[in-house]
Order: C-alpha cells, then sequence, then structure tokens
C-alpha cells in the first residue's frame, strides 16, 4: 500500500520541483527547443502538479491551504510560460 504523504510535505515537494525545473541547465546548442530539455522539465512541473492537483478537493484541508495550492499551480503554470515560452 502506497504512504500517504502530508499536505504539507506535498506542498514542500511541489516547490522543490519547481525550482529543481528552473534550475535545469539549458542546452547550449538547441537551447529551449531541444526536446530532452523540454520533456525534462514538463515531466518536472507535471510530477509537481500531480503532488497538490487534489489538495484543493480535500475536505479537510483549512482554506488558507486550499489558497496556498492554488497559487502553487498558479506558479507552475507560469513557470512552463517561463522557462519554455520563450520569444
Amino acid at each position: 500500500m502506497a504512504k500517504v504523504i502530508p499536505t504539507t510535505e506535498r506542498i514542500k515537494k511541489a516547490r522543490a520541483l519547481i525550482e529543481k525545473a528552473r534550475s535545469l541547465p539549458l542546452p547550449e546548442e538547441h537551447g529551449w527547443m531541444d526536446l530532452s530539455y523540454t520533456a525534462n522539465v514538463k515531466d518536472l512541473l507535471r510530477q509537481a502538479r500531480d503532488l497538490v492537483k487534489f489538495i484543493q478537493f480535500m475536505p479537510n484541508v483549512p482554506p488558507e491551504t486550499k489558497t496556498e495550492v492554488e497559487a502553487l499551480m498558479q506558479e507552475i503554470t507560469s513557470a512552463d510560460k517561463e522557462i519554455l515560452h520563450k520569444s
């Protein structure tokens, strides 16, 4: 059986994954258009999103935490745009 991860731990892990995605070294040859780089960034952000996406629907979570999770989901979306959708 899978181990239950507490809400605060999920949020910490998601933030760490976002920072890890931001700190991935940009490939010198193709930059953000490199497929493996893009896949790695997308995978890290997906993992972060998966950790916190159901917290906002849990009835035993305080409203402050739900607000924090909503902000974290926005941060994940903005990190995706910031890292991969450069002009």
